[in-house]
């Protein structure tokens, strides 16, 4: 067994206070179990990146009050209705939100990725983000002879991506599949966490089939193996979101003593991981 292997609780430690943590949205690989690990090590002044969204792990962290900053181009709990975590901590004044877009947010992973200080958009031209946005910067195309304009997006460099796969081998390939965004995490953050539904006995990246869909070892600096590690949200080919726990969380997470009371039973006390 690779020596990446470590448990649940380890990846939680090895995210520092004030860490910038890329994560990825619900209907992608979320790993939750980490999430509450995060939690119940009292986590804090956390900058989150979704990637380009954040759901339900992003609303429970903020509501734990684990983070400073949000950047992201959406908080959404589809239909499941508002966050209502991240919509207390807002009106509050307690939680700094940095504004982007999906096209933004990528390249800017995609820029980290390449090692690259900022990558050139044309879709955030005309936008009043530019107004907000220090580190984008209007400029020209050195290639136009119109001089046509662009926007040059900072290169987002996370300290940590977080994400749960449906697979893993034993030396620590990561199998995502289609879910192509946690690649470019991986290869843009300083460093990829990462928990997995089941270990493969076999060589992800032998086999020809899953080989493209697989993360190397070599961006992977840490894995634990966490059956239903995305519940109480979905996991892509493997099982769907436990739509009665996150109505009942969403309910709940309305009030401050309701939220304190779902963290109670499902995060703090001895058997809170289903």
């Amino acid at each position: 067994m690779s020596e990446l292997f470590t448990s649940v609780e380890d990846l939680a430690n090895r995210i520092p206070d004030g860490a910038k943590v890329a994560l990825a949205p619900d209907y992608s690989g979320c790993s939750m179990a980490t999430v509450r690990a995060l939690i119940a090590r009292d986590a804090k002044d956390l900058h989150l990146v979704g990637v380009p969204s954040v759901g339900f792990q992003g609303d429970m962290l903020i509501g734990a009050g684990s983070v400073a900053t949000l950047e992201t181009a959406a908080v959404t709990l589809d239909e499941y209705g508002p966050a209502p975590r991240f919509m207390a901590a807002v009106k509050a004044g307690v939680l700094k939100v940095i504004d982007g877009t999906c096209p933004a947010i990528h390249s800017g992973l995609q820029a980290a990725e390449k090692g690259i200080p900022f990558m050139p958009v044309r879709g955030i031209l005309g936008s009043d983000l530019l107004e907000h946005r220090d580190d984008w910067i209007t400029g020209t195309d050195p290639f136009s002879e119109q001089e046509e304009p662009l926007v040059l997006v900072k290169a987002i460099r996370p300290d940590v991506t977080l994400i749960h796969a449906p697979l893993a081998d034993r030396n620590g390939n990561v199998w995502i599949g289609v879910r192509r965004e946690m690649m470019l995490m991986a290869h843009a953050a300083r460093e990829t966490l990462v928990t997995a539904e089941e270990i493969y006995d076999g060589d992800l990246l032998a086999d020809e089939a899953r080989a493209p869909g697989t993360i190397p070892s070599l961006y992977v600096s840490a894995l634990a193996e966490a059956a239903n590690g995305a519940w109480p949200v979905g996991l892509f080919g493997r099982y769907g979101p436990d739509d009665a726990h996150l109505v009942d969380y969403l309910e709940r997470a309305r009030t401050d003593q309701g939220f304190a009371g779902y963290l109670e039973e499902f995060v703090y006390a001895p058997q809170a991981v289903k």
